[in-house]
């Protein structure tokens, strides 16, 4: 009779729970200054993790700083952060990934109380929300437009997270495997937060410092030009997953503005028994016709989303939970 005492016993092949594999994924673009102490910080934050730094067309020695500090590194030779993340997410296996920036403005202690919050509650992803306790760390315009976006994106989804911008996260593998990235650039944290909130996935936050960039560090996100990215994303998404709610909006207004311009041509009817203005007609009659059509391209396209959403949710149901 086999001992449960834990002596072997031939013939018996006892079952060991094994750690959950957890990689490091550091997205790099000129961070020659940083990443040597990212790095380090990381490895004595999570000790078991495999660190990898993915470098976008770096001009400056990120690669050689990074594989000296012992890191492995890859590269990604289309531009943004967008096609780094989607390079990293199919090429890196396992079951915990935690992903943050190799500027070191994310504080690697926070990792641990991160990846235990995702394996404890078995969420798919923990969202590092930034304190900034440092007057550089984040520009006010930064600030603003977070907030902006954040309530934006609460509005249009029923939902949001505190931070929709941290580009400090953990995601369990059946999140990272059923991403699929669409976006090339810093838009990439948006369709990250819309695809969880989606899926209905669990998730969960972390409050972490944010430090402001050490000297020779610069930041690569452009204030308008990334924003205006941000709500194109934004719009595109909602267009995509509530077409109903987007053209039935488009819907709306056009036939708002069909009524105000046939009031007077009907006022004029009941009088005079005359239509004295057949341009204004014709367009009033083209406009409710469109209109009919928004709203019936959004019940159609609602249907071929429910579809496509119904499949991604089986995909990553097909994938274990973290644990």
């Amino acid at each position: 009779m086999p001992s449960i005492a834990g002596a072997s016993v031939p013939g018996v092949q006892l079952n060991k729970v094994q750690s959950p594999t957890v990689a490091v994924l550091l997205p790099c673009y000129n961070e020659e200054a940083a990443i040597a102490a990212t790095i380090a910080g990381f490895r004595a934050a999570l000790p078991g993790s495999t660190i990898y730094v993915y470098d976008n067309n770096s001009s400056d020695r990120t690669r050689e700083v990074a594989a000296k500090a012992g890191a492995i590194v890859r590269s990604e030779r289309q531009q943004g952060k967008g096609h780094v993340v989607r390079r990293m997410f199919a090429d890196v296996d396992a079951d915990v990934y935690v992903m943050a920036d190799g500027d070191l403005t994310y504080d690697p202690k926070s990792a641990p109380a991160m990846v235990d919050l995702l394996l404890a509650e078995q969420l798919d992803m923990v969202v590092g929300t930034r304190r900034h306790e440092e007057k550089d760390a984040y520009r006010r315009g930064h600030a603003m437009g977070n907030q902006l976006f954040t309530g934006l994106l609460a509005g249009l989804f029923g939902r949001s997270f505190s931070d929709i911008f941290s580009g400090y996260r953990v995601f369990s593998r059946r999140f990272v495997k059923s991403f699929p990235v669409l976006s090339s650039g810093f838009e990439i944290e948006t369709e990250i937060s819309v695809h969880a909130l989606e899926l209905r996935m669990p998730v969960g936050e972390v409050e972490t410092a944010y430090a402001a960039r050490p000297e020779g560090s610069q930041s690569k996100l452009s204030t308008w030009s990334d924003g205006w990215r941000i709500l194109k994303t934004i719009v595109t998404l909602y267009r995509i997953e509530r077409p109903v709610l987007f053209y039935g909006g488009i819907g709306a207004i056009l036939l708002a503005l069909a009524v105000v311009l046939a009031v007077p041509l009907v006022a004029t009817y009941l009088q005079t028994g005359l239509v004295p203005r057949f341009p204004t007609a014709i367009l009033v009659t083209g406009i409710i016709i469109v209109a009919v059509l928004c709203f019936f391209s959004g019940l159609i396209l609602d249907t071929v989303t429910r579809g496509r959403r119904e499949v991604r949710r089986l995909y990553y149901l097909s994938l274990a939970a973290p644990q």
